[in-house]
């Protein structure tokens, strides 16, 4: 794999199977980072900023559905980032669960390695779609201004004091950029700048 290594943070509870993963992966190309249980792995994806997760379901401290739950409340800016589910539960009930929480993928153990590292290769080519996708799209220096704050969380009548701007021309602006980013609501808007690097958060 040429130029930079992707980044993928595996949290898997079974060390040996977490071995065989991160070896798998690396000799595909890619920089692995491990953790044992779900605190460990959600305070790890901080840590670590990986290019997607891949994630045991059934774990001490934290199941893998509480770290996707956990990561989608405290932190969207990981929304745009893939996480890959990997779990010896094969029942449907677990896989839609897992689904309608947002999870990409997901994987049965025992793992065929050449069906995940495709899977891998698929959804880190649809995140470099994205993000050419933004580069290509110009906010001017008001939209820029104005999604950053609505990013932190202020409303448009907080904004408006801010920057010293009305309500009604803060709004302007931010409709301005959600059109251009091609999504349905500013916090839509907010999430693609920030995974784009076209606003700071």
């Amino acid at each position: 794999m040429a130029g930079i290594r992707k980044k993928i943070l595996c949290i898997e509870d079974d060390r040996e199977t977490a071995a065989l993963i991160a070896e798998e992966l690396e000799e595909r190309g890619y920089e692995v980072t491990l953790a044992y249980d779900g605190g460990e792995g959600f305070a790890a994806v901080f840590r670590t900023m990986p290019d997607l997760v891949l994630c045991d379901i059934n774990m001490r401290v934290m199941s893998g559905f509480e770290v996707l739950e956990h990561l989608i409340k405290i932190a969207p800016r990981f929304n745009n980032v893939p996480f890959v589910f990997l779990t010896a539960l094969t029942d449907r009930r677990n896989e839609l669960k897992g689904r309608e929480l947002g999870a990409d993928d997901y994987v049965t153990k025992p793992i065929d390695f050449d069906i995940l590292a495709t899977i891998i290769k698929a959804r880190l080519a649809h995140i470099a779609r994205t993000e050419v996708w933004v580069k290509d799209v110009h906010l001017n220096d008001r939209e820029i201004e104005t999604l950053t704050w609505a990013a932190r969380g202020k409303t448009s009548a907080e904004i408006a004091k801010i920057l010293g701007l009305t309500k009604r021309t803060v709004d302007f602006h931010i409709d301005n950029a959600r059109i251009k980013l091609g999504v349905a609501t500013r916090t839509q808007a907010a999430i693609k700048a920030v995974t784009g690097k076209l606003i700071e958060p």
